[in-house]
């Protein structure tokens, strides 16, 4: 299930011993090498009296309607526990409002969300606010991962403008190719006859 990032932020955090939440998401913290979420950072009046204020994504039971469910509160760490997520927290890495350009250095606009996949939290589309001018035609763009080439402290970029608009385009066009059984020539419904008795 894709889940969009804004959606994320806010989302309460689910404890099954404690039956409830226990605090909820700040931010998320997101590897620039990958575009993968190693884990959130988390605030709440639970949260005031320890250092353990980030949640490992692999500490993630399943992610509902509700909120996030975890095990327990002792499955959330301080930010020098995991190695790997102290140096991400130490690049101040954020995708948000990053600009957007093409190779070609064509201004897409900035970063103003982005979605992942549920399942192993890792970014499959970002959504680009467009410049004021473009905005007018189209406010935003949705552009795939695999349209993205890097990834700087300032900047996303992504191919060129017309294979991403053409990207997009053709799942616009998107038919679905199905086939209702019930409309193929040749069907018709079984006749009932009427016996005199």
């Amino acid at each position: 299930m894709l889940i969009s990032y804004s959606r994320l932020i806010g989302a309460p955090i689910l404890s099954i011993q404690a039956g409830g939440p226990i605090a909820t998401i700040k931010s998320a913290i997101v590897d620039p090498n990958d575009l993968k979420i190693l884990g959130f950072n988390l605030e709440g009046p639970l949260l005031n009296h320890t250092d353990a204020t980030i949640l490992d994504v692999r500490s993630i039971r399943e992610y509902s309607q509700l909120g996030m469910v975890i095990d327990n509160i002792e499955e959330l760490v301080a930010p020098d526990d995991v190695i790997k997520i102290q140096k991400i927290l130490e690049l101040n890495f954020d995708l948000i409002n990053l600009k957007v350009k093409t190779k070609k250095g064509t201004k897409l606009g900035h970063l103003i969300d982005y979605t992942v996949t549920s399942e192993d939290f890792v970014v499959q589309q970002i959504i680009v606010k467009r410049p004021l001018v473009k905005a007018l035609v189209d406010p935003e763009l949705t552009i795939s991962r695999k349209e993205i080439v890097e990834i700087t402290d300032y900047e996303v970029i992504v191919k060129d403008e017309e294979k991403v608009l053409k990207a997009r385009a053709e799942k616009e066009d998107f038919v679905p190719n199905f086939v209702n059984p019930f409309r193929e020539q040749g069907f018709a419904p079984a006749k009932t006859e009427n016996k005199k008795d």
